[in-house]
């Protein structure tokens, strides 16, 4: 009926084969063989529910979760722990807040930095979003 060896284009596979007959290996790419099974290599944390372990960045040092957490209850009006972290984004709008409004507004950047100082202290090293820092690298103690 179909022979096994047929290509895709080939009539016999555009009718269907027949009871019994057997479906034609994929081709591979590397010649006539048929492609030999594809297996996942092992990798760390494989088993359902196992945590993986953090992995530090290549070219990324680890930052310390004490002393951004310092720098956000000493100095969080300015944003300097989010500027130590990489975010960049939020430490401008905190600075900003400070600068623009001539320190009149400077009491809720710094409640937000001194509540983000003591969150970051607490965290668990690698634990997102307050242990890790703007590239995922997890904050050492």
């Amino acid at each position: 009926m179909s022979d096994p060896n047929a290509f895709a284009g080939d009539a016999t596979l555009a009718e269907g084969p027949g009871p019994g007959a057997r479906q034609p290996a994929p081709y591979s790419g590397t010649g006539a063989y048929p492609a030999q099974g594809y297996q996942a290599p092992a990798s760390q944390g494989s088993y359902v529910g196992q945590p993986m372990a953090p992995q530090v960045a290549y070219g990324h040092n680890q930052k310390s979760k004490v002393a951004a957490g310092l720098l956000g209850i000493f100095l969080g009006a300015f944003g300097i722990h989010n500027f130590y972290l990489g975010h960049t984004g939020k430490a401008l709008a905190q600075l900003l807040i400070t600068i623009l409004s001539f320190g009149i507004f400077s009491f809720i950047s710094g409640i937000w930095g001194l509540i983000e100082g003591i969150i970051i202290l607490c965290s668990a090293p690698g634990a997102r979003p307050w242990g890790v820092d703007a590239q995922g690298v997890p904050l050492s103690n």
